[in-house]
């Protein structure tokens, strides 16, 4: 889970990634209750504007999506009973908007996040960047401040900052900053 906050100027901070590990040995039930317990801490912690989860699609590994539902849920239980709006994202989508391409790889889009969020030295395991992309995607669509971004359930890491990318803006922030300007001047009156 990776918890961000987003600005005006479309700059981006880092407030707290979050990678639960459970053990395999535990009983499912067990497994999802300190997922509960450590998303419930999060919300309570950094009170975000925004929910955003990975979509769930199909794969062949059914166990896999069966896990990523089951996690997905919880966290949408438990923003919902806080009035919290979640959103849903593809992973192409995510990949899109940070990359400009739906078939970036995980190097690439973890390459993005280090970019946008500069995390130091601190070395980050693939769920706590995609989790932090899933945020970054929501945030830059216009929709949270503040956006918690889960991906699934499997260390901790905590950091702060707040850092435009060099540069400017990334080609994806660029071309999504036109979109949206292009569907503003588009849009019907009332």
């Amino acid at each position: 889970m990776g918890v961000i906050d987003a600005h005006d100027d479309r700059t981006l901070g880092l407030v707290d990634v979050l990678v639960i590990q459970t053990s395999p040995a535990l009983p499912l039930p067990e497994r999802l209750l300190a997922l509960r317990l450590e998303f419930v801490r999060l919300l309570e912690v950094h009170k975000p504007d925004r929910v955003a989860i990975e979509q769930v699609f199909a794969q062949q590994n059914l166990s896999s999506v069966m896990g990523v539902a089951q996690a997905s849920a919880i966290a949408m239980v438990e923003a919902a009973s806080r009035g919290i709006p979640v959103d849903l994202h593809t992973p192409s989508e995510v990949k899109a908007s940070i990359t400009g391409s739906g078939r970036a790889n995980k190097a690439q889009v973890a390459a993005m996040v280090r970019r946008l969020l500069p995390i130091g030295s601190d070395s980050f395991l693939p769920d706590a960047t995609d989790a932090l992309a899933l945020a970054i995607c929501n945030a830059w669509r216009g929709r949270a401040d503040s956006v918690i971004g889960a991906v699934h359930e499997d260390s901790h890491h905590g950091a702060g900052g707040v850092t435009p990318p060099p540069g400017g803006l990334t080609p994806a922030q660029q071309r999504w900053r036109e979109a949206e300007s292009l569907a503003r001047r588009h849009r019907p009156k009332n």
